[in-house]
């Protein structure tokens, strides 16, 4: 089935010039960028973005890594689009993220991780109104 997810470039990547060759990663993966836009998260649009991890220990220092830099948040779009993302990306971890996958080429630590992306349809859904409006997706 045909859907989307968002994907997020962090500032580990960005700041070493790699989203050219993350985005053809997940181009070769099949996935299509539907939207996309560079921009610096404010402290309080992480903190929404995140809430989720409000009460875990790394919840503060997640905040200030994502607005550290700027990051790339997108769309992505194609069969299966969630799981072919998280697949491409790789385990959280990079230690133990499989060879070939973005995380385990790129990914600078386990915070430092170089993406971000969906873990659900339901989540990809909320995640992709937080950053774009309907009309900012040209499928």
């Amino acid at each position: 089935m045909t859907e989307r997810t968002l994907s997020i470039i962090k500032p580990d990547a960005t700041r070493r010039n790699l989203t050219g060759r993350i985005n053809a990663m997940l181009e070769e993966a099949g996935l299509r960028i539907v939207a996309q836009k560079r921009t610096r998260l404010t402290v309080d649009e992480a903190r929404a973005f995140y809430a989720v991890h409000r009460e875990r220990p790394f919840f503060d220092s997640l905040v200030t890594f994502m607005t550290s830099g700027p990051v790339v948040v997108q769309v992505l779009e194609g069969r299966d689009a969630v799981a072919r993302n998280r697949d491409i990306m790789g385990a959280t971890n990079p230690e133990q993220a499989a060879d070939g996958t973005i995380r385990k080429v790129f990914a600078e630590s386990l915070e430092a991780n170089s993406v971000h992306g969906s873990d659900s349809p339901d989540n990809a859904a909320i995640e992709i109104a937080f950053f774009f409006s309907a009309r900012d997706i040209t499928g």
